[in-house]
C-alpha cells in the first residue's frame, strides 16, 4: 500500500472526499483522539487552561480533544477541504483554524504558545513536492518559526509516521539546530499494529532533562484505551451541567462570537414534546 505522502502533495491528497472520511469515519476519529490524548500526556501541561498550537489540525478532531481538556487552541492546515469540514462540523469551537503551509514561515507572536501538538503531519515535510522547495529547507524553516513562537520551558509533541531511521535523524537534527532539546519516544515498539512514534521537543533544560517513558505492552494499551473511552463518557456527562455551559458561553463571548443571553432556564433539561 502506497503511503499517502507519496501519492500526492497534502493539499491535493486531502480533497473533499478525503475530508468527509475524517468527519464520518468513527474509527479514524477514535484513533486520532487517542493519539491526541497521548500527546497531551507527553506535554505534561499545568492543570490551568493553556493556549496550544495544533499543527496539521485537519478537520479538528484533535482540536475537539484539546477543547475537552479545557485548552484553547489555534490550528493550521494546508488543506482548505479539511478546514471547511471542521467548520461545518463545528469542530472549531474552542479554537481557531488557519489555512497555512507549515513548511513556510509563520509569524505568530513570539513566546505565545504553552505547548504544541501535531498528529500524523510531520512526515509530510520530508517530501519533495515542488522543484523549488527542498525538504531540508522546509524542515529548517518550520522548526525555526516554531521555536520562536513557543514559551520557554514549553513542549511540542509530534505523532508521525517515519519511513526510515534516516528520516527520524533528519527531523531530529534540524530540531536540535533550531535550539530544541528532546528526542523520539516509541510506544509499543514490539507491536507492528500499535507502534507509534512521538517526537518530543522542549525549549530550555531547566524544567525537562529527559524523555518521557514509552508505553510498552498491548495489555496496557487496551486498558489505557478503555479508560480513555470511560473518561470521554464521564466528560460528556459533566458537559450537561449549567456550570460547564456558562463557562463555554463565556469563552465564546471572549472570542467575539454571538451567544444567546443567559437566563434561569440555561442548563435546564427541556421537557419532552407531545
Amino acid at each position: 500500500m502506497v503511503r499517502p505522502e507519496y501519492s500526492s502533495p497534502p493539499d491535493i491528497f486531502y480533497n473533499e472526499d478525503e475530508a468527509k472520511k475524517y468527519v464520518r469515519n468513527s474509527r479514524i476519529r477514535d484513533i486520532q483522539s487517542q493519539m491526541t490524548e497521548r500527546a497531551l500526556e507527553l506535554l505534561v501541561l499545568p492543570e490551568s487552561p493553556c493556549l496550544l498550537l495544533d499543527i496539521g489540525c485537519g478537520s479538528g478532531i484533535s482540536g475537539m480533544t484539546l477543547n475537552e481538556s479545557d485548552h484553547f487552541w489555534i490550528g493550521i492546515d494546508i488543506s482548505i477541504h479539511m478546514i471547511k469540514a471542521g467548520l461545518q462540523n463545528e469542530a472549531h469551537h474552542g479554537g481557531d483554524m488557519i489555512l497555512a503551509d507549515m513548511g513556510k514561515l509563520m509569524r505568530f507572536q513570539p513566546c505565545i504558545f504553552d505547548g504544541v501538538v501535531s498528529i500524523s503531519a510531520l512526515q509530510w515535510l520530508c517530501n519533495w513536492d515542488k522543484k523549488d522547495e527542498s525538504p531540508k529547507v522546509r524542515i529548517s524553516t518550520f522548526f525555526k518559526w516554531l521555536y520562536n513562537c513557543m514559551k520557554r520551558g514549553a513542549r511540542a509533541v509530534f505523532q508521525f509516521y517515519p519511513d526510515s531511521a534516516e528520516q527520524i535523524e533528519t527531523l531530529t537534527s534540524f530540531a536540535m539546530k533550531a535550539g530544541f532539546g528532546g528526542g523520539v519516544v516509541v510506544d509499543f515498539p514490539n507491536s507492528a499494529k500499535s507502534k507509534k512514534y512521538y517526537l518530543c521537543l522542549w525549549i530550555g533544560t531547566a524544567v525537562v532533562s529527559h524523555l518521557p517513558e514509552p508505553l510498552e505492552d498491548e495489555e496496557h494499551n487496551d486498558i489505557a484505551n478503555t479508560n480513555r473511552r470511560h473518561n470521554k463518557k464521564t466528560k460528556k456527562q459533566i458537559k450537561k451541567n449549567k456550570e460547564w455551559i456558562l463557562k463555554k458561553k463565556n469563552q465564546r463571548r471572549m472570542k467575539g462570537l454571538d451567544v444567546k443571553r443567559d437566563s434561569k432556564y440555561t442548563g435546564r433539561k427541556r421537557k419532552g414534546k407531545f
